[in-house]
Protein backbone atom coordinates (compact mmCIF):
# COMPACT_ATOMS: atom_id res chain seq x y z
CA UNK A 1 0.00 0.00 0.00
CA UNK A 2 1.48 3.37 -0.89
CA UNK A 3 1.26 5.64 2.39
CA UNK A 4 1.95 8.52 1.11
CA UNK A 5 -1.02 8.30 -1.52
CA UNK A 6 -3.55 7.34 1.20
CA UNK A 7 -2.02 10.13 3.79
CA UNK A 8 -2.60 12.42 0.69
CA UNK A 9 -6.29 11.03 -0.03
CA UNK A 10 -6.63 11.73 3.75
CA UNK A 11 -5.31 15.33 4.03
CA UNK A 12 -7.88 16.02 0.92
CA UNK A 13 -10.78 14.58 2.82
CA UNK A 14 -10.31 16.54 5.66
CA UNK A 15 -10.22 19.74 3.45
CA UNK A 16 -12.70 19.41 1.39
CA UNK A 17 -15.32 18.41 4.40
CA UNK A 18 -13.90 20.86 6.88
CA UNK A 19 -17.36 22.17 8.07
CA UNK A 20 -18.35 18.20 8.64
CA UNK A 21 -14.71 17.50 10.21
CA UNK A 22 -15.70 20.67 13.08
CA UNK A 23 -18.87 19.36 13.36
CA UNK A 24 -17.47 15.82 14.43
CA UNK A 25 -14.43 17.25 16.46
CA UNK A 26 -16.85 19.40 18.26
CA UNK A 27 -19.48 16.84 19.15
CA UNK A 28 -17.30 14.34 19.80
CA UNK A 29 -15.79 16.58 22.71
CA UNK A 30 -18.85 17.37 24.44
CA UNK A 31 -19.62 13.83 24.27
CA UNK A 32 -15.85 12.42 25.36
CA UNK A 33 -16.16 15.70 28.31
CA UNK A 34 -19.29 14.06 29.78
CA UNK A 35 -17.77 10.44 29.52
CA UNK A 36 -14.84 12.30 31.41
CA UNK A 37 -16.81 14.36 34.04
CA UNK A 38 -18.78 10.82 35.07
CA UNK A 39 -15.41 8.87 35.10
CA UNK A 40 -13.92 11.93 37.53
CA UNK A 41 -17.02 11.98 39.78
CA UNK A 42 -16.95 7.79 40.15
CA UNK A 43 -13.14 8.31 40.89
CA UNK A 44 -14.14 11.33 43.53
CA UNK A 45 -17.31 9.42 45.01
CA UNK A 46 -14.93 6.11 45.67
CA UNK A 47 -12.22 8.40 46.93
CA UNK A 48 -14.81 10.15 49.63
CA UNK A 49 -16.04 6.82 50.43
CA UNK A 50 -12.76 5.57 51.50
CA UNK A 51 -12.27 8.85 53.61
CA UNK A 52 -15.60 9.13 55.14
CA UNK A 53 -16.08 5.29 55.88
CA UNK A 54 -13.16 5.03 57.30
CA UNK A 55 -14.08 8.00 59.96
CA UNK A 56 -17.77 6.64 60.11
CA UNK A 57 -18.39 5.98 63.93
CA UNK A 58 -21.35 4.34 65.97
CA UNK A 59 -23.44 6.72 67.93
CA UNK A 60 -25.67 5.22 71.15
CA UNK A 61 -28.02 8.09 71.88
CA UNK A 62 -29.15 8.06 75.59
CA UNK A 63 -32.26 8.54 77.08
CA UNK A 64 -33.72 12.61 77.97
CA UNK A 65 -36.56 13.54 79.78
CA UNK A 66 -38.71 14.99 76.31
CA UNK A 67 -38.04 10.95 74.72
CA UNK A 68 -41.27 8.57 75.38
CA UNK A 69 -40.31 5.43 73.22
CA UNK A 70 -40.50 1.99 74.20
CA UNK A 71 -36.31 2.29 75.98
CA UNK A 72 -37.48 5.65 77.46
CA UNK A 73 -39.73 6.94 80.30
CA UNK A 74 -39.71 10.38 79.78
CA UNK A 75 -36.76 10.65 81.92
CA UNK A 76 -33.11 11.31 81.36
CA UNK A 77 -31.44 8.63 81.64
CA UNK A 78 -29.56 7.52 84.71
CA UNK A 79 -26.18 7.19 85.79
CA UNK A 80 -26.43 3.46 86.60
CA UNK A 81 -27.92 2.94 82.98
CA UNK A 82 -24.98 5.07 81.54
CA UNK A 83 -22.47 2.96 83.81
CA UNK A 84 -24.13 0.29 82.08
CA UNK A 85 -23.57 1.24 78.61
CA UNK A 86 -19.84 2.18 79.14
CA UNK A 87 -19.47 -1.63 81.19
CA UNK A 88 -20.42 -3.29 78.33
CA UNK A 89 -18.47 -1.14 75.61
CA UNK A 90 -15.24 -2.30 77.89
CA UNK A 91 -16.96 -5.99 77.87
CA UNK A 92 -14.23 -8.74 76.48
CA UNK A 93 -17.39 -9.22 74.21
CA UNK A 94 -17.20 -6.06 71.86
CA UNK A 95 -13.28 -4.88 72.70
CA UNK A 96 -12.24 -6.68 70.28
CA UNK A 97 -14.48 -4.73 67.65
CA UNK A 98 -13.62 -1.10 68.98
CA UNK A 99 -11.17 0.66 68.68
CA UNK A 100 -12.06 4.14 70.99
CA UNK A 101 -14.66 5.90 72.23
CA UNK A 102 -15.62 8.99 73.91
CA UNK A 103 -18.62 10.24 75.86
CA UNK A 104 -20.27 13.52 75.18
CA UNK A 105 -23.06 14.86 78.05
CA UNK A 106 -25.43 17.64 77.53
CA UNK A 107 -23.27 20.35 78.04
CA UNK A 108 -20.43 18.85 75.50
CA UNK A 109 -23.65 18.45 73.17
CA UNK A 110 -24.84 21.29 73.78
CA UNK A 111 -21.51 23.36 73.26
CA UNK A 112 -21.22 21.47 69.81
CA UNK A 113 -24.52 22.42 68.63
CA UNK A 114 -24.03 26.57 69.53
CA UNK A 115 -20.80 26.09 67.97
CA UNK A 116 -22.54 24.52 64.70
CA UNK A 117 -24.98 26.26 64.40
CA UNK A 118 -23.32 29.67 66.01
CA UNK A 119 -25.44 31.75 62.88
CA UNK A 120 -28.70 29.93 63.53
CA UNK A 121 -31.96 31.17 65.37
CA UNK A 122 -32.09 27.57 66.45
CA UNK A 123 -29.11 27.63 68.79
CA UNK A 124 -30.75 30.44 70.70
CA UNK A 125 -33.84 28.13 71.71
CA UNK A 126 -32.17 25.06 72.39
CA UNK A 127 -31.14 24.33 76.26
CA UNK A 128 -28.55 21.37 77.18
CA UNK A 129 -31.58 18.83 78.75
CA UNK A 130 -32.64 18.43 75.27
CA UNK A 131 -29.52 17.35 73.45
CA UNK A 132 -28.87 13.46 73.72
CA UNK A 133 -25.89 12.21 75.85
CA UNK A 134 -23.94 10.01 73.31
CA UNK A 135 -21.38 7.53 73.46
CA UNK A 136 -19.62 8.06 70.11
CA UNK A 137 -17.30 4.51 69.22
CA UNK A 138 -14.80 4.23 66.22
CA UNK A 139 -14.80 0.29 65.33
CA UNK A 140 -11.56 -1.21 63.89
CA UNK A 141 -13.84 -2.29 60.85
CA UNK A 142 -16.60 0.09 60.35
CA UNK A 143 -18.58 -2.73 58.60
CA UNK A 144 -19.43 -4.50 61.86
CA UNK A 145 -21.57 -1.99 62.89
CA UNK A 146 -24.15 -4.12 63.53
CA UNK A 147 -22.42 -5.72 66.29
CA UNK A 148 -22.99 -2.30 68.07
CA UNK A 149 -26.64 -1.91 66.79
CA UNK A 150 -27.52 -5.69 68.01
CA UNK A 151 -26.10 -5.30 71.39
CA UNK A 152 -27.75 -1.90 72.31
CA UNK A 153 -31.17 -2.32 70.76
CA UNK A 154 -33.92 -2.24 72.98
CA UNK A 155 -31.42 -1.61 75.90
CA UNK A 156 -33.20 0.47 79.09
CA UNK A 157 -31.79 4.31 79.19
CA UNK A 158 -31.10 3.81 74.95
CA UNK A 159 -33.38 5.75 72.65
CA UNK A 160 -31.46 4.79 69.01
CA UNK A 161 -27.94 3.73 68.36
CA UNK A 162 -27.01 5.05 64.78
CA UNK A 163 -24.30 3.91 62.66
CA UNK A 164 -23.15 7.37 60.40
CA UNK A 165 -22.48 4.48 57.32
CA UNK A 166 -26.02 4.33 56.97
CA UNK A 167 -26.68 8.22 56.61
CA UNK A 168 -23.17 8.39 53.97
CA UNK A 169 -24.74 5.91 52.15
CA UNK A 170 -28.04 8.14 51.38
CA UNK A 171 -25.35 10.94 49.84
CA UNK A 172 -23.56 8.38 48.07
CA UNK A 173 -26.80 7.15 46.38
CA UNK A 174 -27.28 10.66 45.10
CA UNK A 175 -23.76 11.33 43.92
CA UNK A 176 -23.87 7.92 41.85
CA UNK A 177 -27.17 8.75 40.73
CA UNK A 178 -25.69 11.91 38.95
CA UNK A 179 -22.78 9.89 37.57
CA UNK A 180 -24.96 7.62 36.18
CA UNK A 181 -26.99 10.41 34.64
CA UNK A 182 -23.84 12.02 33.23
CA UNK A 183 -22.86 8.67 31.58
CA UNK A 184 -26.21 8.31 29.94
CA UNK A 185 -26.23 12.03 28.10
CA UNK A 186 -22.07 10.79 27.46
CA UNK A 187 -24.18 7.10 25.87
CA UNK A 188 -26.66 9.92 23.57
CA UNK A 189 -23.87 11.93 22.56
CA UNK A 190 -21.63 9.27 21.66
CA UNK A 191 -24.42 7.72 19.87
CA UNK A 192 -24.99 11.33 17.67
CA UNK A 193 -21.06 11.48 17.30
CA UNK A 194 -21.08 7.96 15.68
CA UNK A 195 -23.80 9.16 13.64
CA UNK A 196 -22.19 12.16 12.38
CA UNK A 197 -19.27 10.27 11.63
CA UNK A 198 -21.12 7.77 9.30
CA UNK A 199 -22.68 11.08 7.38
CA UNK A 200 -19.32 12.76 7.21
CA UNK A 201 -17.59 9.66 5.68
CA UNK A 202 -20.60 8.79 3.40
CA UNK A 203 -20.17 12.81 2.27
CA UNK A 204 -17.00 12.62 1.73
CA UNK A 205 -17.23 9.34 -0.37
CA UNK A 206 -20.25 10.83 -2.77
CA UNK A 207 -17.70 13.84 -3.12
CA UNK A 208 -14.77 11.82 -4.34
CA UNK A 209 -17.14 9.02 -6.09
CA UNK A 210 -15.44 9.65 -9.71
CA UNK A 211 -11.99 9.08 -7.97
CA UNK A 212 -13.17 5.73 -6.34
CA UNK A 213 -14.41 4.49 -9.69
CA UNK A 214 -11.58 5.31 -11.23
CA UNK A 215 -9.72 3.77 -8.38
CA UNK A 216 -11.65 0.31 -8.92
CA UNK A 217 -11.40 0.46 -12.88
CA UNK A 218 -7.53 -0.02 -12.01
CA UNK A 219 -7.58 -2.23 -9.72
CA UNK A 220 -7.37 -0.76 -6.64
CA UNK A 221 -8.16 -3.30 -3.44
CA UNK A 222 -11.17 -2.41 -1.02
CA UNK A 223 -8.97 -1.94 1.77
CA UNK A 224 -6.76 0.60 -0.16
CA UNK A 225 -10.27 2.51 -0.78
CA UNK A 226 -11.42 2.64 2.59
CA UNK A 227 -8.46 2.78 4.26
CA UNK A 228 -7.98 7.31 3.99
CA UNK A 229 -11.76 7.69 4.46
CA UNK A 230 -11.75 5.64 7.72
CA UNK A 231 -8.27 7.72 8.76
CA UNK A 232 -10.91 10.39 8.42
CA UNK A 233 -12.65 9.57 10.56
CA UNK A 234 -10.33 8.45 13.38
CA UNK A 235 -8.16 11.96 13.06
CA UNK A 236 -11.15 14.11 13.42
CA UNK A 237 -13.29 11.84 16.79
CA UNK A 238 -9.10 11.69 17.86
CA UNK A 239 -9.00 15.72 18.14
CA UNK A 240 -12.12 15.75 19.97
CA UNK A 241 -11.27 12.96 22.46
CA UNK A 242 -7.92 15.04 22.51
CA UNK A 243 -9.92 18.24 23.51
CA UNK A 244 -12.25 16.14 26.16
CA UNK A 245 -9.44 15.23 27.82
CA UNK A 246 -7.59 17.82 28.60
CA UNK A 247 -10.76 19.15 29.43
CA UNK A 248 -11.47 16.50 31.96
CA UNK A 249 -7.72 17.29 33.74
CA UNK A 250 -8.45 20.88 33.25
CA UNK A 251 -12.24 19.80 35.59
CA UNK A 252 -9.86 18.12 38.01
CA UNK A 253 -6.91 20.83 38.30
CA UNK A 254 -8.96 24.50 38.24
CA UNK A 255 -12.48 23.06 39.92
CA UNK A 256 -11.37 20.36 42.35
CA UNK A 257 -8.19 21.06 43.45
CA UNK A 258 -8.02 24.85 42.69
CA UNK A 259 -11.80 25.49 44.20
CA UNK A 260 -13.25 23.14 45.91
CA UNK A 261 -10.03 21.60 47.97
CA UNK A 262 -9.16 25.24 48.75
CA UNK A 263 -13.16 26.19 49.99
CA UNK A 264 -14.97 22.95 50.85
CA UNK A 265 -11.30 21.27 52.83
CA UNK A 266 -13.65 18.82 55.00
CA UNK A 267 -13.32 15.45 52.69
CA UNK A 268 -10.30 14.43 50.56
CA UNK A 269 -10.15 15.19 46.79
CA UNK A 270 -9.09 13.48 43.78
CA UNK A 271 -5.57 14.63 42.56
CA UNK A 272 -4.74 15.28 38.68
CA UNK A 273 -2.36 12.69 38.90
CA UNK A 274 -5.32 10.16 39.59
CA UNK A 275 -7.55 11.46 36.93
CA UNK A 276 -4.46 11.10 34.35
CA UNK A 277 -5.55 7.35 33.91
CA UNK A 278 -9.32 9.06 32.15
CA UNK A 279 -7.54 10.79 28.93
CA UNK A 280 -5.80 7.43 27.73
CA UNK A 281 -10.36 5.63 27.97
CA UNK A 282 -11.39 8.60 26.34
CA UNK A 283 -8.39 8.54 23.85
CA UNK A 284 -8.91 4.83 23.39
CA UNK A 285 -12.67 5.29 23.19
CA UNK A 286 -12.87 7.82 20.32
CA UNK A 287 -10.56 6.02 18.23
CA UNK A 288 -12.75 2.30 18.72
CA UNK A 289 -16.10 4.41 17.94
CA UNK A 290 -14.91 6.72 15.07
CA UNK A 291 -12.61 3.66 13.23
CA UNK A 292 -16.41 1.27 13.27
CA UNK A 293 -18.39 3.95 11.91
CA UNK A 294 -16.54 4.71 9.71
CA UNK A 295 -15.64 1.40 8.60
CA UNK A 296 -19.28 0.55 8.58
CA UNK A 297 -20.55 3.30 6.41
CA UNK A 298 -17.60 3.03 3.81
CA UNK A 299 -18.45 -0.47 3.52
CA UNK A 300 -21.90 -0.10 2.88
CA UNK A 301 -21.53 3.03 0.61
CA UNK A 302 -18.67 0.94 -1.57
CA UNK A 303 -21.59 -1.81 -1.86
CA UNK A 304 -23.90 0.46 -3.59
Amino acid sequence: MRYALVLSEVAQGLRRNLSMVISVVLVTFVSLTFVGTAAVLQLQINQMKTFWYDRAQVSIYMCTEFDNSETCDGTDASQEQLDAVEAQLKSDTLKPFIEEYFFEDHDQAYANFVEQFKDNPVADYAKPEQLNQTFWIKLKDPSQADVIQETFAGVAGVQSVTDQRSLLDRIFTVLNAASYTALSIAGLMLVAAVLLISTTIRLSAFSRRREIGIMRLVGASNRFIQTPFILEGIISALLGAVLASVATVGIVEFFIQGFLAVNVPFTSYITTAQALVVPPILIGLGIILSGFAAKVAITRYLKV
